[in-house]
């Protein structure tokens, strides 16, 4: 078969998670539920740490900007599968693949970085708690949101520039329901090698920062199990446990979905895996952060009696 160049190629299939057209109004409904709780959610978590002068720490400033980020990557895959499903429709444009997976990547490394960021947040706050003013002040908070933008986005630029090198064949069937970088790359007729190297390069860096996360946490656990109060080893334990799991969730979820994509090659496992982490880490880190944090339901009830008085 002669490859085509990727200059023909006008547009991609989204072949979705069930292909069963019973099926498509149940999971239509599904998702548009986890969306619109997702942005509620993370609506009210900006929101809330915005107009509470109490919120205006380092830890929630980063969690006020990844509520954000979480808006942007469900936003950014979500609308389309939806407007896919209602009208039938399994296209996205060449152009529109391309955008969709640069700002997948840009929005999925600013959640790794931000995850990194407050790590270093809690490790600081637990490990050295009489340093923590100094050392986490509000430049080197801007300037962790800015280093995190600027890494997520040179990546999703570098990949996204690699795939306009690719030539394309006749397959032009995703089996997924937004344009996955792995997948895309997989219906290429050239050379993907550059390609799956930048990935492995990438993935590599995406380790080392789970890898960053992990051993501030185990620092952080060895301070609080030397802190003599059992009051206070409950509250360190129960701030960072509630980051802990949605760490656990993103990063386990991603690695196993790249192993799974890179050996065994079950496209459609690797579609139905993951949504979780481009789904339902961004639905549940509003309630994971908020429901076991008092400062958080305090701001949600002054937020609420705020809007009803409007």
């Amino acid at each position: 078969m002669d490859p085509r160049n990727h200059t023909d190629v006008t547009e991609f299939l989204l072949l979705g998670l069930i292909q069963d057209p019973e099926m498509q109004p149940l999971l239509f409904g599904v998702f548009l539920s986890l969306y619109l709780v997702t942005i509620l959610g993370n609506l009210l978590i900006i929101l809330a740490v915005i107009s509470d002068p109490h919120l205006h720490t380092p830890m929630y400033f980063f969690l006020s900007h990844l509520s954000l980020g979480d808006i942007c990557l469900s936003t950014t895959t979500i609308p389309k599968m939806l407007v896919n499903i209602q009208a039938q429709n399994q296209h996205i444009s060449y152009t529109g693949c391309l955008t969709q997976i640069c700002f997948v990547l840009v929005f999925i490394g600013f959640e790794s970085c931000l995850l990194a960021a407050m790590a270093y947040d809690r490790y600081v706050a637990i490990c050295h708690p009489l340093m923590y003013t100094v050392i986490m002040n509000p430049q080197l908070c801007v300037q962790l949101i800015l280093l995190s933008l600027l890494l997520s986005i040179v990546d999703a630029l570098l990949h996204s520039l690699m795939v306009l090198r690719l030539s394309f064949c006749t397959n032009r069937e995703v089996p997924h329901f937004f344009c996955e970088l792995a997948q895309v790359i997989k219906l290429a007729c050239s050379d993907t090698l550059i390609n799956n190297f930048v990935i492995f390069v990438m993935f590599s860096l995406f380790v080392g920062v789970f890898s960053g996360i992990i051993y501030s946490y185990a620092q952080i656990v060895s301070s609080v199990l030397q802190m003599p109060s059992a009051g206070g080893r409950y509250k360190a334990f129960s701030t960072c446990g509630s980051h802990l799991s949605v760490v656990s969730l993103f990063y386990a979820t991603g690695v196993s979905v790249y192993i799974n994509s890179a050996v065994a090659g079950s496209s459609r496992k690797a579609a139905a895996a993951s949504v979780m982490y481009t789904v339902v880490p961004q639905m549940m880190n509003p309630f994971i952060f908020s429901l076991r944090n008092r400062d958080m339901k305090g701001a949600f009830r002054k937020l609420i009696r705020r809007i009803s008085l409007l």
